[in-house]
């Protein structure tokens, strides 16, 4: 088969056959397809779509180019589930998620990944735990999954090895927003993780990767559909990100505010209704509950009775963290040398939320370039949110830096982020669908 006839296929808006999905997958594994001609079959695919088949194809073999997890020999009593979001500022959702629905009955295996662009890693802010090994071999992931019933550790070289040399490619060739390759690259992740059942977070909004909602659904409809043909059980939901989520961004503050929400301190509300929201649609897409009302009643009474807490604690502890980090987790989390308040006056109307995730990127909570070491303290705490009446008293958050320089212009950027006036902005919602197959 001749490579530069796979590309003619799509060019031309033809439907790519399994043969020829499996040789472009191989050839992506084994490096023998030049990035080249890799970067024009991906363009190709950007101008010309793909159907669900054929992204079930694509997603299936990049699957299956490294280690699937298999978990019906593990001797576990309840459903393999996890969730997924597309990014956003200030989502510490899955340090929540985990532990919840584990502590109602669930499997957890999240495989998660480093910060993209202006948003924050899941993997990145679990190092701020000391100790805890965020790519452990598969396993101890499988030991701390049945003992704890959740894990959260990063995407290893061993896992769909061949979508990691796509999205490369793709990352610098201006392929990235294909809703056809977003798709494969975030299933064959979660198939290779062996589940039975996946619940998307889809972010729309200023501070998402999807800005209009008739994207941010249209990924969500491709993701359903194209799980379905690998027999993936897939609800989604559209939230929103158009403010940061929780009153935290930066990746120790963000564990600090997670553990806060466990301990049942502290649960800012638009933080909260997404926390239940996906983890009952995770009971409901994998069999546990049939109603909605129901799962959500489950998922409020483990962080109630500790037991979410309980599941964190386990988790931390089996991957190398302190095994009092749920009690002790102010002693060991990084600090920032300079702690100041920023003050604004009237309400807060609005935030460009993208731009907050840029300034963290600037007091280094963030990459600008592979490989770079983050500064694991950094960021902004007691954010308020939209709506806010902000004066003297009440400041609009809090900026942890390294230096006093450092602190300066992350105030000045998280002002020149936000719009202020005299009347409080109308109330939005911060779910807005959930979508089903």
């Amino acid at each position: 088969m001749l490579f530069t006839d796979v590309i003619r296929c799509k060019r031309d808006g033809g439907v790519l056959g399994k043969e020829q999905i499996r040789y472009f997958v191989d050839g992506l594994t084994d490096s023998s397809i030049p990035a080249e001609q890799v970067s024009a079959l991906a363009m190709a695919i950007f101008l010309n779509g793909m159907s669900f088949e054929e992204a079930g194809q694509l997603t299936r073999a990049m699957a299956s180019s490294g280690t699937v997890l298999d978990w019906t020999d593990a001797g576990l009593d309840g459903p393999v589930v996890d969730k997924h979001s597309t990014g956003g500022v200030g989502d510490k959702v899955s340090f929540l998620l985990a532990p919840i629905a584990a502590a109602c009955g669930c499997y957890v295996p999240m495989i998660s990944g480093r910060g993209l662009g202006h948003t924050g890693g899941t993997t990145d802010k679990v190092e701020s735990i000391p100790g805890y090994l965020s790519m452990p071999d598969f396993k101890l992931f499988r030991k701390v999954v049945k003992s704890a019933g959740c894990a959260i550790i990063g995407q290893t070289s061993d896992l769909a090895p061949a979508d990691r040399r796509f999205y490369a490619i793709r990352d610098v060739t201006g392929t990235v927003e294909s809703v056809p390759l977003i798709t494969a690259s975030i299933l064959a992740k979660k198939i290779a993780a062996g589940l039975s059942a996946l619940v998307m977070d889809v972010k729309v909004g200023n501070g998402a990767f999807m800005e209009s909602d008739a994207r941010a659904r249209e990924l969500a409809k491709s993701i359903i559909g194209t799980a379905a043909t690998a027999g993936l059980q897939t609800h989604a939901l559209i939230t929103d990100m158009n403010e940061v989520l929780g009153t935290s961004a930066g990746n120790a503050l963000e564990i600090a505010e997670s553990v806060r929400y466990l301990r049942n301190e502290q649960r800012e509300a638009r933080l909260d209704e997404v926390v239940l929201a996906l983890c009952g649609e995770m009971l409901v897409a994998s069999g546990m509950e049939d109603d909605r009302g129901a799962a959500r009643k489950r998922c409020e009474d483990a962080i109630v009775s500790g037991a979410a807490a309980e599941a964190f604690a386990k988790m931390c502890a089996g991957l190398g963290g302190p095994a009092d980090f749920i009690d002790r987790f102010e002693h060991y989390l990084p600090r920032a040398e300079v702690v100041r308040p920023i003050h604004a006056e009237g309400y807060l109307q609005a935030v460009n939320t993208r731009a907050v995730g840029s300034a963290i990127i600037e007091l280094g909570g963030g990459r600008r370039t592979v490989g770079q070491d983050l500064d694991l303290a950094v960021g902004f705490s007691a954010i308020t949110g939209i709506g806010s009446q902000l004066d003297r008293q009440q400041p609009l958050a809090l900026v942890h830096a390294a230096t006093d320089s450092d602190a300066d212009r992350a105030q000045r950027n998280l002002l020149a982020a936000c719009t202020f006036g005299h009347e409080p902005p109308a109330e939005r919602p911060v779910i807005y669908d959930i979508l089903t197959a």
